[in-house]
């Protein structure tokens, strides 16, 4: 997690710098509908390299957004999801969902 001195002033800047990048959203965006396994996430995020998606998804685990569960099998299992912080972003989420669909039914009918 960011220590105090490092949280930007605005809580808005805040809240991009944890999960401003389109990566990370995309991420979350999965996440909100169940655990995922490390390679399912990067199947469904096309475009996503390896290193990428390892950073970012550590990044979410350090700032408390998200939780790696590991499961003691052979071959291991891991996955990630949601820690109770990070559902506490569904609304925002939902709310830039819902403005996508409003963006793209706009931009479709002026054609």
């Amino acid at each position: 997690m960011l220590t105090k001195e490092e949280l930007p002033a605005c809580p808005v800047a805040t809240t991009v710098q944890l999960i401003g990048s389109k990566w990370k959203l995309l991420i979350l965006r999965n996440l909100l509908a169940r655990p995922w396994r490390f390679n399912e996430l990067k199947k469904n995020l096309e475009g996503i390299s390896q290193k990428v998606l390892t950073d970012s998804l550590r990044s979410l685990e350090e700032d408390g957004i998200v939780t790696r569960t590991v499961y003691p099998e052979v071959p291991p299992r891991v996955e990630y999801s949601l820690s109770e912080l990070g559902d506490s972003m569904r609304p925002i989420i939902n709310a830039m969902e819902q403005w996508g669909l409003g963006y793209q039914a706009k931009v479709q009918h002026r054609d």
